[in-house]
C-alpha cells in the first residue's frame, strides 16, 4: 500500500514548482511596463489595433503589467521590426506589432534590409486575420484612371497610388499586381504614415492606395459609403470576393496566368496574420508562455469586444501557435515563386 506522506509529498513536488512559477512572473510583472512597438506613426488601423490592445491585455499578464504604446515609423514598420528582433530588450516587457507582410518579408530572403527571422520570434498571436478583411485598391471616382479596363490599356496613364517606403505593404501589393495583372500603376513613396496617405487621396495628390477594409472602417469609414467619391477596383488576400464589395474582382480572378496566380497565392498567406503581434527571441519561456496566454484571453474579454466593435475592428483571432505554423509553411514555398517575388520588388524599388 503506497505511503500517503509520500503520496503528499510527490504532489507538493509536482504542484508548487508550477505555482512558484507562475508567482515568479506575477512578481516581475508587478508594478511594471510593459512597451508596446508598433512600426507605424500615430492614426491608421495599426496604431488603433494597437491602443486598444494596450488597454487590455495588461489586466491578463499575471502582475497586471501597465501596457503603452510606443510609436516607431519607418519603412511600413520594417524599422521597428528589426528593433524587436535585435535591440529591445529580452526580459519579456517589450512586445511589438508590425506590418502582416513582415513574416514574408522575414522567409523570402534576399533584402539586407531584413534583418530579423521570422520564424524565431515568440508568437502572441493576430488581433484579426483575413476571414473577415480585404486588402482594397481604392480610387478617387473622379480620376483619370479609374476602372481596371482603363488601367491595363497600352500606353494609357497610370493610377497614381500613395506610398510610405520600402517594406511596407501597400508598395509591395501594388508591384505584385503590377506585374502579374498587367496594371498600369505607379507609387508616390514617402508619405510618413497611413493618415498622410489617406489625407492625400483626399487632397486628390494621389488617385488612391491600397488599405484593408479594417482599416478603413476605423481610421476613414466615409470611404465606405456609397456617396464617398472612392470606388473600390480590386481585392487583394481574398480567395473570393468579400459580401461587403461584390462588384470588384479579386487579384486570383485577374491573373493572366497560372503562374502569376501562384505568386498571388503566396503573397496572400501572411493576411491570415492581418494584425500580428510578437515579442522578441530569447525571453524567458514562462514570460512568453504568460504573454501568450494573455493575449488570446483578452480576445475574449466582453469589453474589449465592445470596443472593437465601436471601433469597427475586427476580432478574429490567430494564436501564437498558428502564427507559427502559417510561418513554416511559407518558408516552405518553393524557391522559384520567392525568386520572382525577388526580382520583381528589386526591379521596381523605389516604384
Amino acid at each position: 500500500m503506497p505511503n500517503p506522506r509520500a503520496l503528499l509529498c510527490a504532489l507538493c513536488l509536482a504542484v508548487f514548482p508550477a505555482m512558484a512559477r507562475a508567482d515568479t512572473v506575477a512578481d516581475f510583472y508587478h508594478g511594471k511596463t510593459v512597451q508596446l512597438v508598433l512600426g507605424y506613426g500615430p492614426g491608421g488601423g495599426y496604431d488603433v489595433y494597437a491602443r486598444l490592445i494596450a488597454r487590455f491585455l495588461g489586466k491578463y499578464i499575471p502582475g497586471e503589467p501597465n501596457v503603452v504604446v510606443v510609436n516607431m515609423p519607418g519603412a511600413g514598420s520594417l524599422r521597428g521590426t528589426n528593433y524587436l528582433y535585435n535591440t529591445a530588450p529580452k526580459d519579456g516587457l517589450t512586445i511589438g506589432a508590425f506590418a502582416r507582410d513582415m513574416a514574408l518579408m522575414g522567409v523570402m530572403g534576399g533584402n539586407p534590409a531584413v534583418q530579423f527571422d521570422a520564424r524565431k520570434f515568440n508568437w502572441l498571436g493576430s488581433a484579426s486575420s483575413s476571414a473577415n478583411d480585404s486588402y482594397l485598391l481604392f480610387v478617387r471616382k473622379d480620376a483619370a484612371v479609374n476602372s481596371i479596363e482603363a488601367a491595363r490599356r497600352p500606353g494609357g496613364a497610370p493610377i497614381v497610388l500613395a506610398g510610405t517606403g520600402e517594406g511596407a505593404t501597400g508598395n509591395d501589393v501594388t508591384v505584385l499586381v503590377r506585374d502579374t495583372l498587367g496594371l498600369n500603376l505607379k507609387i508616390i513613396n514617402g508619405y510618413p504614415d497611413s493618415g498622410a496617405m489617406f489625407l492625400a487621396v483626399d487632397r486628390k495628390e494621389v488617385d488612391g492606395r491600397f488599405v484593408g477594409t479594417s482599416a478603413v472602417r476605423s481610421s476613414k469609414p466615409d470611404w465606405l459609403k456609397p456617396d464617398s467619391g472612392m470606388k473600390v477596383l480590386l481585392q487583394f488576400a481574398r480567395a473570393t470576393r468579400h459580401p461587403d464589395f461584390p462588384d470588384a474582382p479579386t487579384a486570383r480572378e485577374l491573373a493572366r496566368d497560372d503562374r502569376g496566380r501562384a505568386l498571388i497565392e503566396l503573397a496572400e498567406l501572411p493576411y491570415t496574420l492581418s494584425r500580428p503581434v510578437a515579442a522578441p527571441p530569447g525571453i524567458p519561456a514562462e514570460r512568453a508562455k504568460a504573454l501568450q496566454g494573455a493575449f488570446m484571453a483578452m480576445q475574449k474579454d466582453p469589453d474589449y469586444l465592445r470596443e472593437a466593435e465601436k471601433l469597427g475592428l475586427d476580432v478574429s483571432p490567430v494564436d501564437g501557435a498558428e502564427a507559427l505554423r502559417l510561418i513554416e509553411k511559407l518558408s516552405a514555398a518553393p524557391t522559384d515563386l520567392f525568386d520572382t517575388l525577388r526580382k520583381l520588388q528589386a526591379a521596381n524599388k523605389g516604384g
